[in-house]
């Protein structure tokens, strides 16, 4: 049996709010790159040592940027699919709540780097409270896929 799925009029702002997300991720490679290069860290490595990171704040900084941008990979998929699942009944609340959590992540890099790791509080408090609305969005959505289908 085949369902045509028919997408709301405002999904465009769904879109554009997941959009936005590609753009963090921009911020998040200029400010590890800045880094890098201010701490002079060279390819491969991932991280300054601990050594370097103690007597150098850009290594430390580095860090911090470096974590801060796994962190943002490791959520951004899970992130986007709750939007764009959650978008199909909340179109319009999903769209805020995903730029929403692109905010949350902004704040949290630069919290993050510009005060280490207890800077990144508000950011992450922010990005984890639109992030979790999503998931419920998301599953509601789903449950009602499955039920009316």
């Amino acid at each position: 049996m085949a369902i045509t799925l028919t997408l709301p009029d405002s999904y465009g702002f769904v879109l554009a709010a997941a959009t936005s997300t590609f753009f963090v991720n921009v911020l998040h490679m200029a400010r590890t790159g800045k880094f890098r290069k201010a701490s002079q860290i060279a390819y491969p490595n991932a991280y300054a040592t601990h050594e370097q990171a103690e007597k150098d704040p850009n290594a430390f900084k580095f860090n911090c940027a470096q974590r801060a941008h796994a962190n943002f990979i490791e959520n951004q998929p899970s992130a986007l699919g709750a939007l764009f699942i959650a978008g199909l009944s909340f179109p319009l609340a999903s769209a805020i709540l995903g730029g929403t959590w692109a905010f949350g992540r902004t704040l949290y890099l630069y919290g993050y780097t510009g005060s280490g790791p207890k800077g990144r509080a508000f950011g992450s408090y922010l990005a984890g409270a639109a992030d979790l609305a999503l998931k419920f969005m998301a599953a509601y959505t789903s449950i009602n896929f499955i039920l009316d289908h």
